[in-house]
C-alpha cells in the first residue's frame, strides 16, 4: 500500500486554508487510500523565537483539530514528532549527506534571514538546517507521497536528492518521496491581501479565517473580504484575485466549479453572502467536534500515544539501517546485523 505522510506546525491557529488545502484530503481521501501517517511537527516551531507554552497548547489543539477534521486512529497514524525519537536520530545522519549551499538556496530561509538582516538581527541555525530534519521526517517511515502546498514543493524535492544520495553512496536505505497536490483551493489566500496564501502564522487576522473562529466571525470576515476594481463577477485570477479567491472557497466549500459559479452572480454582495453561509457549514460539524474532544483529554491523550508507538515501530528499522550503513556501530549484540556481505 502507498505511504503518505504529512504535517502541521503549531505555530499558529489553524486556518480555513489548511482545512480545505490539505486537512479535509487527509480525512477524506488519504487515509483510505494508504498507509498514512499525520503529524504535529512541534520540533519545526522552534525554528523561530516562540513561547513554550503556546507551542505546547497549539500541538494539543493542532491534534484535536486533526481528529475533529475526521481523521480516524483507526486507519492512520496521528502522533507528535518529538514523541518519536526517530526524527531526530535520522536527521543528524542526513545533515551528513547534505550540503550548506542546499540549505542556503531555501526559499524559506533566504527571505527570512535577509529580512532579520533588514533589522540589523540573525536567524537560529536551526532555520537554517530544518528542512534536513523535514527530510528525515519523510524518509524515516519510507512515505511514497508528501502532499504539501506550492511553498513546500522545494522542500520535498531536497528530501528526494538527500535519499538518492544516501542510496548512493550508502547502500539503498529510503524510498525516494514524492510531492503530490491537491486540486481546487489548494491554496487558499488572505481575504484582506489575495495575493498572499491564508498562513496560520499571519499577522492579519482580519484576512484569515480560523477554524475555531465563531460563525458571526467568520461571516463578518468573508463580508469584508478584499474586491477588484469593476462589478461583474468574472473568474479570472491574475486580474481579479480577490473575486477569484472567493469564488474558489465558495467551489470548494460547494463542490462547484468557480468559473460556473460566477456565472450565476451580478454582484458582490450576494457572492459574500453565499461564501459566508458556506463556510460556516462546512466548518460546522468540525467544530462542534471540537468541543467534545475538548470535553474528553484523555481521549486525544491516548491517540498520541498510541500513535507514536506504531509511529516508532515504523521508522526505527528504517533509521537503524541509516546508522548501519553509514559507518556507525551497533548499541548492541543483537543490532549487529551486517547489511550486506560485499560492504
Amino acid at each position: 500500500m502507498t505511504r503518505v505522510f504529512s504535517g502541521v506546525k503549531p505555530t499558529g491557529h489553524l486556518t480555513l486554508g489548511n482545512y480545505l488545502g490539505a486537512m479535509r484530503r487527509w480525512a477524506t481521501v488519504d487515509q483510505y487510500r494508504a498507509d498514512a501517517l499525520f503529524c504535529i511537527v512541534d520540533l519545526h516551531a522552534l525554528t523561530v523565537d516562540h513561547d513554550p507554552a503556546r507551542v505546547r497548547r497549539l500541538s494539543r489543539q493542532a491534534a484535536t483539530l486533526l481528529l475533529a477534521s475526521g481523521l480516524d486512529p483507526e486507519r492512520c497514524t496521528v502522533f507528535v514528532q518529538s514523541h518519536v525519537d526517530e526524527h531526530t536520530r535520522l536527521s543528524y545522519l542526513l545533515e551528513c549527506v547534505a550540503t550548506d549551499g542546499e540549505m542556503r538556496r531555501m526559499i524559506q530561509y533566504k527571505e527570512k534571514a535577509a529580512r532579520e538582516q533588514r533589522r540589523g538581527g540573525s536567524v537560529r541555525l536551526s532555520l537554517l538546517t530544518y528542512p534536513v530534519l523535514m527530510a528525515a521526517d519523510i524518509l524515516a517511515y519510507g512515505a511514497d507521497e508528501v502532499p504539501v502546498g506550492n511553498d513546500q514543493t522545494q522542500h520535498v524535492e531536497l528530501a528526494r536528492d538527500i535519499a538518492v544520495r544516501f542510496n548512493q553512496r550508502y547502500g539503498h536505505t529510503f524510498v525516494v518521496p514524492r510531492a503530490t497536490s491537491p486540486g481546487v483551493a489548494a491554496r487558499v489566500m488572505n481575504l484582506q491581501d489575495p495575493g498572499s496564501k491564508m498562513g496560520k502564522s499571519d499577522d492579519t487576522g482580519p484576512g484569515i479565517v480560523y477554524l475555531l473562529d465563531e460563525p458571526d466571525v467568520v461571516r463578518k470576515k468573508v463580508m469584508r473580504a478584499v474586491t477588484d476594481s469593476g462589478s461583474e463577477v468574472v473568474y479570472d485570477r491574475e486580474s481579479r484575485p480577490g473575486l477569484a479567491n472567493l469564488l474558489e472557497i465558495l467551489a470548494a466549500c460547494t463542490g462547484g466549479d468557480p468559473e460556473a459559479l460566477a456565472g450565476t452572480y451580478v454582484g458582490y454582495g450576494a457572492l459574500k453572502r453565499d461564501t459566508a453561509d458556506a463556510v460556516i457549514e462546512v466548518l460546522r460539524p468540525l467544530r462542534e467536534r471540537h468541543q467534545e474532544l475538548c470535553a474528553d483529554p484523555g481521549y486525544l491523550e491516548g491517540v498520541l500515544r498510541e500513535g507514536a508507538e506504531r509511529a516508532r515501530g515504523m521508522a526505527r528499522p528504517t533509521v537503524d539501517t541509516a546508522h548501519r550503513a553509514i559507518g556507525l556501530l551497533p548499541a548492541s549484540v543483537e543490532e549487529a546485523v551486517p547489511l550486506n556481505a560485499a560492504r
